[in-house]
């Protein structure tokens, strides 16, 4: 065999090797969100529980940030499996939504630490980001998201046509739902509610995790009804007023 043959097939073990340790370092972290939350999970942890040097990992990834991003797609790339395996394209729009949203909640609270990651995200500009991750991370993890919110915008799109949801970007409208959903679930990672009390004194509550479960579905299905929700109890007001 040549040299140059043996050359290319030591550059592709090489790069095999490479990948293989990045997953391992991505697995290692998403252990480590599920187990301690965003917050604990420290490089050094990372890095000990793949059995590397942390000066390994940043020959991996560019920070720490890049590697949240990159177990982001992790939880991302379960997701759509979960909404793909509830998603029939056969059911009434309404209904569709609903079984995708449920499936969305659920999984922020059975994994909490996606809800904390993925917000951590939203928390940066767009030039933020781009100043700490690389170009190639920020594509797949576009990927990613556009795979579920994608899923979102069909759904809306086929909504939309059937005179059921009001009219709206559908891309924007995914977005805007992933996000205010995101931001819901937060309630239920506090798990407090303030009210007011007696002056100068706020009365500070438990949040219940299934009350707020109902409230983000029933949230995600309004903001896709849109105006429709407050039209038709107007157009009943008046017929009544006219009978």
């Amino acid at each position: 065999m040549s040299s140059a043959l043996l050359a290319i097939g030591r550059r592709r073990t090489t790069a095999e090797r490479r990948r293989d340790r990045e997953r391992d370092i991505i697995r290692a972290t998403r252990e480590l969100f599920d187990e301690r939350g965003t917050i604990d999970a420290q490089i050094d942890d990372i890095a000990k529980r793949v059995g590397i040097n942390k000066a390994l990992i940043y020959r991996h990834f560019s920070g720490k940030e890049e590697l949240f991003a990159l177990t982001l797609v992790d939880y991302l790339g379960e997701l759509d499996e979960r909404l793909q395996a509830v998603d029939n394209p056969r059911r009434a729009p309404l209904n569709r939504l609903k079984a995708l949203s449920e499936v969305f909640v659920d999984f922020c609270l059975e994994f909490p630490a996606f809800t904390d990651c993925a917000m951590s995200l939203l928390r940066r500009t767009g030039e933020e980001l781009f100043g700490e991750i690389t170009e190639p991370v920020m594509v797949t993890l576009g990927t990613a998201m556009a795979a579920a919110l994608g899923r979102i915008a069909t759904v809306l799109d086929a909504g939309q046509r059937a005179g059921v949801f009001a009219t709206a970007d559908t891309a924007y409208l995914a977005n805007h739902l992933y996000t205010q959903t995101l931001g819901s679930l937060h309630m239920a990672r506090v798990g407090l509610i303030v009210s007011t009390g007696k002056p100068g004194h706020p009365v500070v509550h438990h949040a219940e995790v299934s009350t707020v479960r109902e409230t983000a579905i029933t949230a995600t299905l309004a903001t896709a009804v849109g105006r429709f929700a407050y039209e038709v109890p107007k157009k009943a007001r008046r017929a009544g007023d006219r009978s």
